[in-house]
């Protein structure tokens, strides 16, 4: 189910008033509503994988409880090692099987003993997979690394794993943080309500506004690279950068809102990352759940910063490059990650990496010539890295590069939309006034009279309404 469809506009409604009409005093029953609203809004898409969330929320409960009591530490680890095993066995199996048998068919190819019936399962990936996956993961080994105890309460674990707003696009909760909300009476705020409409009224404009009318120009130019001049490339590439942008950071703000609805709080996932000064800041702000989820569950135990430069230097490079394939079962995101591993090196190796800790010209309202250098530098290799991330194939990416890279790199762009460059210099202007609050729409906070707030609510609502053709998948659902 699309957060952009008319399914889910009747869809929230229906959960909202049997939630809320549910007293406070029965939360098990208001975590049974979400854990049933969650399984329906899940198994809209493909019922038969219904089955395999469970599953593997059943194992982690199971290894949870089994985790409590005090007991040897090799029996422990055995017991961390099923809910990896089982995590990554089933992530890896539909996401990967066939990535790893072409690659080794071709391995066998190169030295001269072709296979000639490679195997090559028809297997369809489930939505949401590598999100719940992790998400139940750090529950396990937080139980296991002694940082939380383990619930005794299945309903409110199952509801944890598979909430609705977040399940098949994060932000990618620990379970330190999610869960506890789901074994604590929640009551309804007004205020928290009326945000998270404003945070998801935003991020529907991003997505249907700027990211969906990005895509028709981005797919038409990456389509067929070889014929388009290098301006227009570039042009594609710039606009791929806002496509991504807008649709995945609008479905966080579109899950954040909506979780705020039922009482719950997610974490933030995007920090205006496009604001960045280098690329250690970026991401820092970028994809925020899954960049500290690599951090604390991969980065840090690998041995981080500590074992010196080099070492340290080895522990980023594996992250990046399994971050990237965590995004895809192609080389293309493993070079992605690849490359923006290349890009930090320098400035942790110059320990640099920490510098840009505060906000992007704070106090005041423009940026200086300094900043808007760094700004736009950072952009710049973030839209190459993009190129990659976009492309089909390494030589799709190659081709593509070297098209844009052209001496016709400096003539009119073949392709674009006046309108569609005027959309994102306004959400840029906006954001850009706004970067010091959680999203731009907190115009409460700015003591904005509600007679001038409302226009502003309904010209976001007419835009959408105008764009709205035919509603679009969330990039991040392939993954």
């Amino acid at each position: 189910m699309l957060f952009n469809s008319i399914e889910f506009a009747v869809f929230l409604p229906i959960v909202f008033a049997l939630y809320w009409i549910v007293p406070s005093g029965l939360l098990r029953w208001r975590n049974i509503v979400l854990l049933l609203a969650s399984y329906v809004f899940y198994g809209w898409w493909d019922w038969r994988f219904l089955g395999l969330i469970a599953f593997s929320s059943f194992v982690d409960y199971l290894v949870g409880r089994a985790l409590g009591p005090p007991q040897p530490q090799s029996r422990r680890r055995g017991l961390l090692a099923v809910s990896v095993f089982v995590n990554i066995g089933l992530l890896g199996f539909f996401k990967y099987f066939n990535f790893f048998a072409e690659n080794f068919a071709a391995a066998f190819t190169l030295f001269g003993q072709p296979i000639a019936d490679p195997i090559r399962l028809s297997i369809i990936l489930p939505v949401g997979i590598s999100f719940y996956t992790f998400q139940t993961l750090s529950y396990s080994i937080d139980v296991y690394r002694r940082k939380m105890e383990p619930t005794r309460d299945p309903v409110a674990f199952f509801a944890f794993v598979s909430f609705f707003p977040q399940l098949v696009a994060g932000p990618i909760e620990r379970a330190a943080h999610l869960l506890p909300q789901f074994l604590s009476t929640r009551r309804f705020s007004y205020a928290e309500a009326t945000d998270g409409m404003r945070l998801m009224l935003w991020g529907l404009c991003k997505k249907i506004v700027i990211a969906d009318v990005c895509a028709v120009h981005v797919n038409t130019v990456f389509a067929n690279p070889g014929a388009q001049s290098g301006s227009t490339l570039l042009l594609g590439a710039v606009f791929f950068a806002f496509q991504i942008y807008g649709d995945f950071s609008g479905y966080s703000d579109i899950a954040i809102g909506c979780a705020k609805l039922f009482g719950f709080r997610l974490t933030r996932n995007f920090a205006y990352p496009y604001f960045s000064r280098d690329i250690a800041e970026f991401w820092r702000r970028w994809h925020i759940s899954l960049s500290t989820w690599f951090r604390d569950y991969v980065y840090i135990p690998m041995g981080g910063s500590r074992g010196g430069r080099w070492r340290s230097s080895v522990n980023i490079i594996v992250v990046f490059v399994v971050s990237g394939f965590w995004h895809g079962a192609n080389w293309t995101f493993i070079v992605w990650g690849l490359i923006n591993a290349l890009f930090i090196l320098p400035l942790v190796l110059l320990r640099r990496h920490r510098v840009y800790t505060n906000q992007v010209a704070q106090g005041r309202l423009l940026p200086s010539p300094l900043e808007i250098v760094q700004m736009a530098g950072t952009f710049g290799i973030t839209v190459i890295a993009w190129v990659f991330f976009r492309s089909e194939s390494l030589a799709h990416a190659q081709l593509y590069l070297q098209r844009m890279f052209s001496p016709s790199l400096f003539s009119i762009p073949q392709t674009g939309s006046r309108w569609l460059l005027l959309s994102i210099a306004v959400m840029v202007g906006i954001e850009w006034v706004q970067r010091a609050r959680a999203h731009p729409l907190d115009l409460v906070a700015l003591k904005i009279p509600r007679v001038l707030r409302w226009p502003i609510y309904y010209a976001l609502l007419l835009l959408i309404y105008v764009h709205s053709g035919s509603p679009q998948d969330f990039i991040y659902f392939q993954f």
